[in-house]
C-alpha cells in the first residue's frame, strides 16, 4: 500500500491546490489509475464543488460574519485533505467525504 501511495502522491497533492489543480491531477492519474490518487482527486473535487455551491449562497448575505467562517471551513477541509495526501493516508474529509467517494465514483 505504501508504494501505491508514493506513486500517486504527486497527483493527490495537486488535487487540493485549486480546481485547476484537480483537473491536472485527474489527467496525471488518467494513465496509471492509481487508487490513492483517485481517492484524493474525488475528495478535492468534492471540496472545490462544495466551495462554489456554498459560495453562491454565502454571497447573498454580504456579511463577513457569514463569509469568514465559510472560508475558514473550506481552508480547514483543504488542509485536512492535503495533509493526508502528503502523509500518504486516505482520510475522508469531515461531513461529506464519504459522499464525495460515492458521487464521484466514476473517477478512477
Amino acid at each position: 500500500m505504501e508504494s501505491v501511495a508514493n506513486e500517486g502522491k504527486a497527483a493527490a497533492i495537486w488535487a487540493y491546490l485549486t480546481i485547476i489543480g484537480t483537473i491536472v491531477a485527474y489527467f496525471l492519474n488518467n494513465d496509471s489509475k492509481n487508487p490513492f490518487a483517485s481517492f484524493h482527486i474525488r475528495q478535492g473535487l468534492g471540496i472545490h464543488i462544495t466551495f462554489y455551491l456554498l459560495g453562491i449562497i454565502v454571497s447573498w448575505f454580504d456579511s463577513w460574519l457569514i463569509s469568514a467562517p465559510f472560508y475558514i471551513f473550506i481552508v480547514v477541509l483543504l488542509g485536512y485533505g492535503l495533509i493526508g495526501a502528503i502523509q500518504g493516508e486516505k482520510n475522508e474529509v469531515p461531513f461529506l467525504g464519504s459522499q464525495f467517494q460515492k458521487w464521484f465514483s466514476t473517477i478512477n
